[in-house]
């Protein structure tokens, strides 16, 4: 019988952010764990096998740290926390979360909430050149942004260059009305949208007047040379190899360029190459350009979105093994 008990002391205003609305993120624990939690006038009895216990503990330590910050728990910080415990990496969450890069107009905190987020936070202030690729809701968009304006605010660069691909994902949209730039702003609303949360719709509206801040469509950066700036390229798996050498060859002296992409997510016409593809095979191992990765582990948007995301990287890694297997049979045949 598991009968092996901890007692962690912990106060009500910890304990309400902690187990969450119905105790539904302290029933995620005990059920991932295997334990029983229970509030015992301010102080929670854990039981259960005592290696799990033990985990249990570390993962509620480290909430209770990052709660103490005056932080709100969500249900993605203890998912994160429950992942961290199993594999007795709890204490990194605390670490995570105390890099704030800044705030939004609402005075919400903006930091990295996964292992994977902190290394490109920590990538992007390191290099010149950071390539952040994975599944969307990761996060690689809105971090770059987030120390962009950060870098703007602090005078390291004197304006922010935001640039995406205009094409359309999957659908034949037509002709839009209006002028230019009303034709390309549905494609790039996603960075209009991290711009007003973080910076706040008057200061962006005034600093795009002074032609400060820049949102663009890739093809408008030709035959530029883009000093001083910091330079965010989204979207990038939906480049060609030409614009992808186009965009880099751009970088100008005092800039700092981030490209971001999701190479399970092309809208390229069947067959084309993608730029973002090419250049992490060619620029790979060259000084102040770095790579960074992302999983499922590092979604952070709803926990359903993770559960998806993870669902299709199996079932292309079974497609990618099917087809393999399938070529080998081939071979053999034709080799008889």
């Amino acid at each position: 019988m598991n009968d092996f008990t901890v007692k962690l002391d912990m106060s009500a205003e910890h304990m309400r952010k902690i187990f969450g609305m119905h105790d539904a993120y302290v029933k995620k624990m005990e059920r991932d764990f295997g334990v029983a939690i229970v509030d015992r006038n301010g102080q929670l009895a854990i039981t259960g096998a005592e290696e799990m216990v033990r985990r249990a503990e570390g993962v509620l330590r480290q909430l209770t740290i990052i709660s103490g910050r005056g932080n709100e728990i969500e249900e993605q910080n203890v998912d994160y926390a429950i992942t961290l415990g199993m594999e007795e990496r709890e204490e990194e969450l605390a670490q995570i979360d105390a890099d704030c890069i800044c705030h939004t107009v609402n005075g919400k905190p903006v930091k990295p909430k996964t292992l994977g987020q902190k290394a490109y936070v920590d990538a992007i202030r390191k290099n010149m050149l950071v390539f952040g690729v994975g599944p969307a809701g990761t996060g690689k968009t809105y971090l770059a942004m987030a120390m962009a304006i950060t870098a703007f605010k602090n005078d390291e660069v004197g304006r922010i260059i935001l640039t995406r691909p205009a094409i359309e994902a999957g659908e034949k949209l037509g002709f839009l009305p209006g002028d230019l730039q009303s034709k390309v702003d549905p494609y790039l609303r996603p960075l209009y949208d991290a711009l007003y949360q973080i910076m706040g719709a008057e200061s962006f509206a005034k600093n795009m007047e002074k032609g400060l801040i820049e949102v663009a469509p890739l093809a408008y950066m030709r035959g530029r040379t883009l000093d001083n700036a910091y330079i965010i390229l989204d979207e990038a798996q939906n480049t060609t190899p030409a614009q992808m050498k186009m965009f880099l060859t751009r970088i100008g002296f005092g800039s700092k360029v981030v490209v971001t992409g999701d190479d399970s997510q092309k809208d390229l016409p069947a067959g084309t190459k993608s730029g973002l593809d090419i250049a992490s095979k060619v620029l790979k191992g060259i000084d102040d350009i770095a790579f960074c990765t992302f999983t499922s582990k590092d979604v952070v948007r709803h926990p359903l979105v993770q559960k998806i995301v993870k669902a299709y990287e199996d079932f292309e890694g079974k497609e990618a093994a099917r087809s393999r297997r399938e070529r080998q049979k081939d071979g053999h045949r034709r080799g008889r």
